[in-house]
C-alpha cells in the first residue's frame, strides 16, 4: 500500500525540526479589565477571549487570557464598537447634560500622562474654566495626581519611570506652588477604585467639573467613558481632550476608502498635509492663570501633598537613583533645555547620525514625550521655527527628518485607537498569532541570554547591556535586538515588548508595541515578514569601528579592527577563549531558515 504524501504543513514542521537536530537550537501589553462591572456597557458580539496559549505572559491578575481571532476581527471591520467610539459616544451623550452643570466652587484638573504646566490642553481650559465665575468670585483651580501601585503593576511600568514620574511630580508641584494652586497627591491601592475616588475628591472640593486629557489604551478609555457617565448622575462634569497628538486619532483617512491609515509613509504625507492646511494645530496653549490669593487659606490641606515613595516592587537603589537623576533629569524644564540644545547642536546632522551607534545623534528626548513632561506639538513647532521654511517637509533635512521621527508617536496612538486589539495581547495582523513559538528549555536559556546581554553577538549584548544599565537604548538598537529575538532565537516577541516595558525609563505602549510589530513583521510594515536583519550587518554598518560594543561589553575593549563583530570567528581559538566571552548562541543563516519555516507554517504559505 502506498503511503500517503504529507500535508504541506507538516512537511514544513519535518523541514524545520530536521534543521533544529541538525544545527545548534537558537537559543505587554494591555488586555481589557477582567471585573464585569467595568465591561458592562459593552456589548458582546463573540466570545471574547481565547485561552491563555502565552504560557503565562498575560498578567491573569489583571487581565483576561488573549482575544479571541473572531472579536480582533469584529474589532478591524467596525463590527464592534471601538473604545475610542465608545468615549465618543459618552461625550456626545451626555453633552447637554454637562452644558447645564453650574460652575462649582473649584475646578479640578487631573494629571495623568501630562506632567508640564506649559501647552497642556486640558489643564488650560480648566484654568480658563475656572475664571469664568459670572459673580465676579473666580473658583479656585486644584490639580490632582493619584498614583496606583496596581496601574504600575499592570501596566509594566519600570523602576526607572516610576522614579522620573515622581521626581516630574516634585518639580509640577513647586511650579503649580508658585501659581497658589495646589497639586494633591494621593496612592489608590486598587486600580478599581480610582474611578469613584476621582468623583469624591470632586465632591468634596467642591467641584463640579473635572477636565483630563485622554489616555489611547483601552483600560483608560473605558475608565473615562465609566466615569463621565457617573459623574453626570452626581452632577459633575468630566471632560476629556485630545492632548497627546499633534493631529487627534481619528481625523486622518485615506482618499480612496475614507478608512484610517494602517500604513506610515501614506500617513505622515497625509499628516504633514493636515498640519499645513490646519497651523492651529500647532499652537502652543499658556500655562494657567494663579489661583485668587484666598486659595491657600480655603484649601489649605491640598498643599504640600508628600511625594509618595515608588512601591516596593518598583523601587530602585540609591546609586540607580543618583544615576538616573543625573542622565535623565525630570520635569518640563529639563525638556525644553534638552530640546534647544538638540535644536541648536544637532538636529542639522540628524538625518546623517540618527543611526550611527556611538554618535549619540538622536535627541533623547522620549523619555520627556512617554512621561508628559513635553508634548509633541512643542517638539514639532520648535523644529518648525529653526527651521528656514515653515513647510514640515522642506528646509533642513535634518529638521524633516527629525519631525518624521516624533509623528511616529502619533501614529502609533492612532493604530491603538482604530485597531484596539494590539492593546489585549493581539498582533496587529491577527493571523500571526498562529506561529508557534518554541516553548522548550533550549527556548528559555536563548531567552536568558538575550535578556542578560550574554549572547555572544557583540551588537546585541551591547544594546541589552546599555538597557540594564541606563535603561534606555538607541533606537536602530531597539531595532536591531528585536529582530534578532523573534528572527533568530525564534522567541515570542511579546516576550520582549514586555522585557522592554519592564526596563526602560522611555516605556510607552503604543511606540513600544508598535516597535516590536514593525521588527517582528506582525504590525504595520507593509514590508513581508521575511526581512530579517542580519546582526553582523548591522553592526557593521551602524557601528563600524566597534565603539558603541566596547563602550558596553567590557570584554572586548581590547580587540582591535573587524574582529570587534564577530570574535568568535576572527580570531583563533586561543585568543578568543581568553577574552571570557560566550560563544554565539545561535546560527544566523540556520535560524533564518528556521524562522521562515515557521512563519510560512503559521500563514499557511
Amino acid at each position: 500500500m502506498p503511503k500517503r504524501r504529507a500535508s504541506p504543513t507538516k512537511a514544513r514542521t519535518r523541514k524545520a525540526q530536521k534543521i533544529l537536530t541538525k544545527d545548534s537550537p537558537p537559543k505587554a501589553s494591555l488586555e481589557e479589565p477582567n471585573t464585569a462591572a467595568e465591561t458592562t456597557s459593552f456589548e458582546l458580539k463573540t466570545p471574547e477571549y481565547n485561552g491563555d496559549s502565552q504560557g503565562g505572559l498575560i498578567l491573569r491578575k489583571y487581565y483576561p487570557p488573549e482575544l479571541s481571532d473572531e472579536c480582533a476581527h469584529e474589532y478591524i471591520n467596525g463590527d464592534r464598537q471601538r473604545p475610542i467610539e465608545a468615549l465618543k459616544a459618552a461625550l456626545v451623550e451626555t453633552s447637554n447634560a454637562r452644558h447645564q452643570i453650574l460652575l462649582g466652587r473649584s475646578v479640578v484638573h487631573w494629571f495623568r500622562g501630562d506632567l508640564r504646566l506649559s501647552d497642556n490642553t486640558a489643564l488650560n481650559l480648566a484654568s480658563t474654566m475656572a475664571q469664568t465665575s459670572e459673580s465676579g468670585v473666580n473658583a479656585t483651580l486644584i490639580a490632582m495626581y493619584l498614583i496606583s501601585p496596581e496601574d504600575f503593576e499592570a501596566h509594566l511600568t519600570s523602576p526607572a519611570k516610576v522614579d522620573f514620574i515622581l521626581r516630574s511630580l516634585k518639580i509640577l508641584q513647586q511650579d503649580l506652588d508658585k501659581l497658589d494652586i495646589p497639586l494633591y497627591i494621593e496612592v489608590v491601592e486598587r486600580r478599581r477604585n480610582i474611578q469613584n475616588r476621582v468623583l469624591q475628591l470632586a465632591s468634596e472640593w467642591g467641584a463640579n467639573h473635572v477636565y483630563a486629557n485622554a489616555e489611547y489604551e483601552v483600560d483608560e478609555l473605558r475608565r473615562d467613558v465609566n466615569i463621565i457617565r457617573k459623574g453626570v448622575a452626581r452632577g459633575i462634569c468630566f471632560s476629556v481632550h485630545h492632548d497627546l497628538c499633534v493631529v487627534k486619532p481619528g481625523e486622518l483617512s485615506t482618499k480612496s476608502t475614507g478608512k484610517q491609515f494602517s500604513v506610515y509613509t501614506p500617513w505622515f504625507r497625509t499628516w504633514t498635509e493636515y498640519v499645513h492646511t490646519h497651523p492651529e494645530v500647532l499652537e502652543v496653549s499658556p500655562p494657567p492663570a494663579a489661583n485668587p490669593s484666598r486659595t491657600r487659606e480655603i484649601h489649605s490641606t491640598l498643599f504640600n501633598s508628600p511625594i509618595p515613595s515608588a512601591p516596593e516592587s518598583k523601587s530602585l537603589s540609591s546609586k540607580e537613583a543618583t544615576d538616573l537623576a543625573s542622565r535623565f533629569p525630570a520635569g518640563e524644564h529639563a525638556a525644553h533645555k534638552r530640546l534647544k540644545k538638540f535644536l541648536s547642536e544637532r538636529i542639522a546632522r540628524y538625518s546623517d547620525d540618527r543611526n550611527t551607534l556611538s554618535e549619540r545623534g538622536t535627541s533623547m528626548l522620549s523619555v520627556h514625550f512617554a512621561n508628559g513632561t513635553l508634548s509633541a506639538r512643542q517638539a514639532v513647532a520648535a523644529a518648525r521655527d529653526a527651521n528656514t521654511t515653515k513647510k514640515l517637509n522642506a528646509g533642513s533635512m535634518g529638521i524633516i527628518t527629525w519631525i518624521s521621527e516624533v509623528a511616529w508617536r502619533d501614529f502609533y496612538k492612532h493604530v491603538l485607537c482604530n485597531w484596539p486589539h494590539v492593546c489585549m495581547n493581539k498582533p496587529f495582523k491577527p493571523a500571526y498569532a498562529k506561529i508557534k513559538w518554541p516553548t522548550t528549555p533550549e527556548a528559555e536559556t536563548l531567552f536568558e541570554a538575550w535578556r542578560t546581554g550574554r549572547t555572544g553577538i557583540p551588537i546585541i549584548d551591547a544594546a541589552m547591556r546599555e538597557l540594564l544599565t541606563t535603561s534606555h537604548m538607541h533606537n536602530r538598537a531597539r531595532m536591531i535586538v528585536a529582530s534578532f529575538l523573534c528572527k533568530d532565537l525564534l522567541v515570542d516577541w511579546r516576550r520582549g515588548e514586555r522585557f522592554f516595558m519592564e526596563h526602560l525609563i522611555d516605556g510607552d505602549f503604543a511606540s513600544n508595541n508598535g516597535g516590536w510589530g514593525w521588527s517582528s513583521g506582525t504590525g504595520v510594515d507593509p514590508q513581508p515578514w521575511f526581512r530579517i536583519f542580519n546582526p553582523l550587518r548591522q553592526s557593521e554598518k551602524f557601528d563600524p569601528e566597534g565603539v558603541y560594543i566596547k563602550q558596553w561589553v567590557e570584554e572586548l575593549r581590547g580587540i582591535e579592527g573587524k574582529a570587534i563583530h564577530a570574535p568568535f570567528e576572527r580570531l583563533d581559538i586561543e585568543e578568543f577563549k581568553k577574552l571570557g566571552y560566550p560563544k554565539p548562541c545561535v546560527n544566523h543563516e540556520t535560524a533564518r531558515k528556521i524562522c521562515t519555516i515557521m512563519y510560512k507554517e503559521a500563514l499557511g504559505k
